[in-house]
């Protein structure tokens, strides 16, 4: 409107604002270049998000996030996106941090952003209900008090055995599935 503003208040009374439909159907009208775009809504109404979500969408060359504030965005807008996200059962000040796990967990799907490019391949949650196995660095033991208490942490002994083999049986063992 004459004043720039993108909120008002919500029809039937309430509290708080809402984002304007027309500064974003117009936002996306400009920025949406690509048949393979996808237009996202972060809101506590949708799917939850998750690996396999996070994978489906690294295949496409745009994704659009639409980031909702105050007390969130016109109903109308769901009329002009593809799909509606959250990340949990929260609520949040806004869909900017949403917003940030879906690029982290989509851009590392994509060749080349990762320095391996297969190692997202062992990842817990890359194949439905995969959970990687405990990992361990040096030093072999720490020493730690709990309680009062003097314990000794160890790296399990087969870890350290060199032997290949016997390895891969412990890490596929502690994998969940």
């Amino acid at each position: 409107d004459k004043h720039k503003t993108v909120d008002d208040r919500p029809y039937g009374g309430g509290l708080g604002m809402i984002l304007k439909f027309e500064p974003i159907y117009r936002a996306l009208k400009k920025i949406k270049r690509s048949k393979k775009s996808r237009v996202i809504l972060f809101t506590p109404q949708g799917r939850l998000f998750n690996q396999k979500k996070a994978q489906q969408l690294s295949k496409f060359d745009q994704i659009i996030m639409i980031c909702g504030r105050y007390e969130g965005v016109d109903a109308r807008v769901e009329k002009i996106i593809d799909e509606k996200i959250s990340v949990g059962n929260y609520i949040l000040t806004g869909g900017e941090i949403p917003a940030m796990i879906l690029v982290d967990a989509v851009s590392r799907l994509i060749p080349g952003v990762l320095g391996k490019s297969k190692s997202f391949e062992r990842d817990t949650f890359f194949k439905e209900g995969y959970k990687k196995y405990p990992q361990y660095t040096r030093p072999e033991k720490v020493i730690i008090r709990l309680e009062n208490k003097k314990r000794i942490l160890r790296v399990p002994p087969v870890l350290l055995s060199g032997n290949h083999q016997k390895i891969r049986y412990w890490q596929k063992n502690h994998s969940k599935y």
